[in-house]
């Protein structure tokens, strides 16, 4: 299916399924353990070894050898596979460094050795007795030392700069002006489930059972690095416990559970301990963003500059802090650049909604000293510089943009006109009150998604596609399109997922996967009601399915009477054509929050938070509800808690397990609200939705920082804001 064309009134539209506050139809295998999550896959392959890998203690240098003898020597242990043993293996789709083989060391706890042995406790004892020889090399580890110098981030057609009208001299003759720094630190994904993989081979087939978030491109990968025909490579991942961008890409788990059980002649299960989740795989780095706005005294824009300094590993993009300010404000003389600055740390990726999550960390709490500055309402001010075209090209209109409605209804919701305007003017007790507010906004991206559809004899509904489901409900939000496109109960339809031999989908990731994933089984179904409506003789276009039938006119026939002579299949994908071209896609959130800081110690609080969100049709309201209060959850953290701790001296991130790196637990979380506007958007899919989960998240760090600086009127620019950066500033008790 080509989508080219918004769409008009379509079966999904009925909403009779679709729309419904609907529970998880997973949720009892979950609930019960009986999920199967990769590492725990036990049935799907005979005779499973156990490995465990053997990290560097170095951040960067060679391995000059690796004596495996002792280790060898151990009871249980099958072998040991090394990575001088193999050469270094090309870049997957989405990696920096080689994952593994050579010599050359580019990180702390890059995976160097994997012992192979009957029982994980075998493994482990072993791993600990493999020695090597280190030749270290000086390294550089400092975001800070090296941020002075870093240069512009280089893209296909230059340095990744944009420039609209005359920033200097707009900036320098406007009447209210400020000139603000702000900093946000290195973080990791942190989910509940390592990255894990089993590999089995037949002949020159493998199979990895693995947590992944995007099969077919991990599928192309594994074949790259393996010089593997991707016929011959087949993955499945049917549930993850959390990804968060962690799992877009193959990681070091599968490679090396893939070459020992070639080795050992036998399947192999690899899982990352949790030191190697936060260092072997991928976080989100550090940044420092300087923000100048110049404005009229009514509150307009009329310069806007945003620069931010992130690192990486050489040959890796940072952390696009800029991009959300170069479509969320209108502005007629716009600045934005990128830096990076080439660390020897673990490699920076995607983290849930990659750029916007720091970069509105930044802007929203620069917006704010704005408004202080003017004496404006922050609601306000952002209200007055909203714009329905994209800023750097007013030509192309947004699809959809319901920023001030969010606003205004969260605004009213949370009651934000009882706010205390004066920072530190509201106690209770020996309590600070204070509230805050900020934009959250989140791209929309179209992609290709393909499912495939199998109508069996007794009336029953089989969906196959390889999308994933990373906690995010994409079981149910693809049974309510199919029930819905069928006419049948949810009951009657099944779902298959994560499994690379099935059509390939869109994956989980970046916000895409909802509207994009229904969006193919939509096609298929479309396709599947043409086939059925043509044995019949009816018209597609006209017939309505429903109750187990498909009716025209005054005919009626049961589905089942359609596959009397067997079952039907039909499989189609939804392609784009130039919609995302001509019109700016997004979602838009106003998120507000109420904090309680101790007056005597400092101690902040979470008390209240709510997020009003348009982000198109919602499928599923429960689900897109737990995606948002999860996403606020973590935008808790990134304000109050969490910073990966660098050793600059050594190059690694101390605080590399779930003890030392402090994410909320339910203590730390109060009441949350979500509300959801009525929005549909015929340009972004044909299911007119835009996609929820990362929404959630961006925006509440600034909203904490701001309500912060509300109840005690210090105003802290270095995330996360924790006592050493306010406790001597707090107002005299």
């Amino acid at each position: 299916m080509k989508y080219s064309t918004p769409a008009g009134d379509t079966v999904i539209d009925r909403q009779r399924v679709v729309g419904q506050p609907t529970t998880r139809i997973d949720g009892p295998l979950k609930v019960t353990g009986h999920a199967p999550y990769a590492y725990e896959r036990h049935d799907v392959a005979a005779n499973q070894a156990y490995g465990y890998i053997v990290p560097s203690a170095i951040a960067k240098g060679k391995v000059r050898a690796i004596d495996t003898r002792e280790a060898q020597a151990q009871p249980g242990v099958i072998t040991v596979l090394t990575t001088t043993e193999v050469d270094e293996l090309p870049l997957g789709m989405g990696h920096t460094v080689p994952l593994f083989g050579g010599s050359q060391i580019r990180f702390y706890h890059q995976a160097l050795a994997l012992v192979v042995a009957e029982t994980f406790e075998q493994a482990r004892a072993a791993a600990h007795l493999v020695r090597v020889d280190y030749e270290r090399e000086a390294g550089n580890h400092d975001l800070h030392a090296l941020a002075p110098n870093a240069p512009l981030v280089e893209g296909s057609d230059g340095p990744d700069v944009s420039k609209v009208g005359d920033f200097d001299a707009a900036y320098a003759s406007a009447p209210v002006s400020i000139d603000v720094t702000y900093e946000t630190p290195h973080e990791s994904h942190a989910m509940m489930e390592p990255h894990a993989s089993i590999a089995a081979w037949e002949g020159e087939k493998l199979t990895l059972w693995t947590s992944n978030q995007m099969i077919a491109w991990s599928k192309q990968a594994v074949a790259k690095l393996l010089d593997m025909d991707p016929a011959n490579v087949r993955l499945d991942s049917p549930f993850l416990g959390g990804g968060f961008g962690a799992k877009l890409f193959v990681r070091v788990d599968a490679v090396v559970a893939a070459l020992a059980a070639k080795k050992a002649g036998r399947p192999v299960k690899v899982m990352l301990d949790r030191p190697l989740v936060f260092n072997n795989t991928t976080h989100r780095s550090a940044t420092i963003q300087r923000l100048r706005f110049g404005a009229e005294r009514d509150g307009r824009l009329t310069a806007i500059s945003h620069e931010c300094t992130s690192g990486n590993l050489a040959g890796q993009e940072g952390e696009n802090g800029i991009a959300q300010t170069r479509l969320l404000y209108a502005g007629a003389n716009r600045y934005t650049a990128q830096r990076i600055a080439r660390l020897d740390l673990p490699e920076a990726n995607a983290m849930r909604a990659p750029g916007e999550t720091a970069g509105l960390m930044a802007l929203e709490g620069a917006m704010d000293e704005l408004a202080e500055k003017l004496g404006m309402d922050p609601v306000e001010l952002r209200i007055v510089n909203d714009t329905q075209v994209d800023p750097e090209t007013p030509n192309r209109p947004y699809s959809s943009r319901m920023m001030v409605e969010c606003l205004r209804r969260g605004a009213e919701a949370f009651g934000w006109d009882k706010r205390n305007k004066t920072p530190g003017g509201m106690r209770e007790g020996r309590w600070l009150i204070g509230h805050g507010m900020a934009v959250g906004f989140r791209n929309s991206v179209q992609m290709k998604s393909a499912a495939r559809v199998r109508l069996s004899n007794n009336g029953k509904l089989t969906v196959e596609t390889d999308m994933t489901d990373i906690g995010t409900g994409s079981y149910t939000i693809l049974a309510q399109t199919a029930a819905e496109m069928l006419g049948l109960p949810l009951e009657d339809v099944t779902v298959t997922l994560g499994d690379s031999d099935m059509p390939a989908s869109c994956g989980s990731g970046g916000q895409w996967g909802a509207q994009n994933s229904t969006s193919g089984v939509y096609a298929a179904c479309v396709k599947l009601r043409e086939d059925i409506a043509q044995r019949f003789a009816m018209d597609p276009n006209v017939a309505e399915f429903a109750d187990g039938e498909i009716r025209a006119g005054s005919e009626s026939r049961k589905l089942t009477e359609a596959t009397a002579s067997g079952e039907i299949v039909a499989e189609d994908s939804v392609e784009y054509d130039e919609l995302s071209e001509k019109y700016q896609q997004s979602t838009f959130a106003g998120h507000f929050v109420e904090i309680a800081v101790d007056a005597y110690t400092g101690e902040t609080y979470v008390r209240r938070m709510l997020a009003a969100c348009a982000a198109g049709r919602i499928l599923n309201p429960i689900s897109a509800r737990s995606q948002v209060i999860g996403a606020m959850t973590m935008g808790v953290g990134g304000a109050l808690t969490e910073e990966l701790a660098v050793d600059t001296r050594f190059g690694f991130f101390v605080n590399h397990d779930l003890a030392g790196y402090e994410v909320p637990v339910h203590a730390d979380i109060p009441h949350q609200e979500v509300i959801f506007l009525d929005e549909l958007d015929a340009i972004a899919s044909p299911m007119k939705a835009k996609g929820v989960g990362e929404l959630g998240l961006c925006g509440v760090g600034a909203a904490v920082a701001n309500a912060l600086y509300n109840a005690t009127g210090v105003r802290v620019r270095e995330y996360p804001l924790t006592l050493d950066k306010y406790l001597d500033k707090l107002p005299a008790v």
